[in-house]
């Protein structure tokens, strides 16, 4: 007796019912999945934040707040580093090369970052990949800006546009530099990291909007002409370090934590990255929970629907037994229609899943700055996908039992 092709024919004969829990399966595994996907590129992404950096140095704080505001330009630092202190270290046998950073100011909600030339050249993403232009250069003038490939999108700026920048980081405020407008000099291409939504400035930028601003606590003097060489900044917020060896990464990390001039911080780029993660992980956890529980509901439900079934099918059972179908035989059926529904709902689920990346890639990736590709399922999922199977082997059994006891009589009876 071949009982995928009864199987079938018994599911066919119920489409309507089989249709549903086929699409509730599928729903379930699409959300299951792409919560996987989404957790584990969300995590790629995160990680690769910023590369081929040995430290991250700013003033005395804890590392997470070090990393939110100097790498994620989210929040504010606690106190700045003097310019001095930041040549001294730059100085250091063994430093390779460093790169300051600048922050207190933004544009229409976007971050504005001072910083060197050199920020463009040596600071790397992902699996140490250096920043490249869509268009135009990096900052030649005081006066020039390059913007993040999502500020562009967003506020529709391309190179020679004008950009009026904001005191703080709020995303309204009534305290502008409009006297010292910055130029757009150059686009980035998108990187999927924060400096997609970051306008980079020079050091010498950030001081020159400073001078005479009526707004300022305490005024720069002003010279006969706005240059590098006489913009000097007295102060910074952080600045990320390189080293000649990883093998003096401890050394040099002491040595800045005990800087007795002021009380610095110096942290490991990836252990801070480490320590963040696991402070998101309970949000991630709780989706994979919820995921888990709707895929729990689907199997239930299919589960609800073959005993409430059960009873309507007990004709059909008796037959198939009149005509030497063994109790095993039933029980098969029963067990077979349930693995077949769960793999019809599995195929459909992974269809829209990759056909809803398909779909939504771009609008994530410009929106979330999240890249997911459409790759093959990795190991983790393929073990989801069994866990499913087996689970549902283990539903049809339940049905299969029920049925199992039903008599021959029982089924053959008129019931009034």
């Amino acid at each position: 007796m071949n009982l995928r092709l009864l199987a079938w024919k018994s599911l066919k004969s119920r489409r309507s019912t089989a249709i549903l829990t086929i699409f509730s399966i599928a729903v379930s595994v699409l959300l299951l999945l792409g919560v996987e996907k989404v957790r584990v590129n969300a995590q790629s992404s995160f990680a690769n934040t910023i590369s081929g950096t040995d430290l991250i140095v700013g003033a005395r704080s804890g590392s997470i707040q070090l990393l939110l505001y100097s790498v994620f330009r989210i929040g504010n630092a606690t106190n700045n580093i003097t310019w001095k202190s930041y040549q001294d270290i730059a100085q250091l046998k063994g430093v390779k090369w460093t790169i300051p950073i600048s922050l207190g100011d933004s544009h229409r909600g976007f971050r504005v970052m001072g910083t060197s030339r050199d920020y463009f050249s040596v600071y790397q993403y992902g699996e140490k990949r250096t920043l490249k232009f869509s268009s135009g250069i990096q900052f030649e003038g005081v006066f020039d800006a390059v913007i993040g490939s999502e500020v562009a999108n967003s506020l529709n700026y391309s190179i020679g546009d004008e950009v009026i920048i904001s005191h703080g980081t709020g995303s309204t405020s009534f305290a502008q530099h409009k006297d010292k407008p910055f130029v757009i000099s150059g686009v980035l291409k998108h990187t999927g990291t924060p400096v997609d939504r970051t306008i980079h400035v020079s050091l010498a930028g950030i001081e020159a909007m400073h001078v005479n601003w009526q707004g300022a606590i305490k005024k720069r003097k002003a010279s006969k002409a706005l240059t590098e060489s006489n913009l000097q900044p007295e102060s910074i917020t952080a600045f990320l370090v390189g080293l000649d060896s990883k093998i003096i990464s401890f050394k040099m990390q002491r040595y800045i934590n005990e800087y007795s001039p002021e009380p610095l911080l110096a942290i490991f780029p990836g252990i801070a990255l480490h320590e963040l993660w696991s402070l998101m992980s309970v949000a991630e956890k709780a989706l994979l929970i919820i995921s888990l529980f709707v895929v729990l509901a689907s199997l239930t439900g299919m589960l609800a629907v073959s005993l409430a079934g059960l009873n309507e099918r007990r004709r059909e059972v008796a037959i198939l037994r009149s005509v030497g179908a063994s109790h095993w035989h039933i029980m098969g059926l029963l067990v077979t229609e349930t693995v077949l529904l769960t793999i019809a709902g599995i195929l459909m689920g992974v269809t829209l899943l990759y056909s809803s990346i398909w779909l939504a890639q771009p609008m994530i990736e410009k929106t979330y700055g999240l890249f997911i590709p459409i790759t093959a399922p990795n190991i983790r999922e393929l073990g989801m996908v069994s866990m499913l199977l087996a689970t549902s082997f283990i539903i049809g059994l339940v049905p299969a039992y029920q049925a199992y006891k039903n008599s021959l009589a029982d089924g053959m009876s008129i019931r009034s």
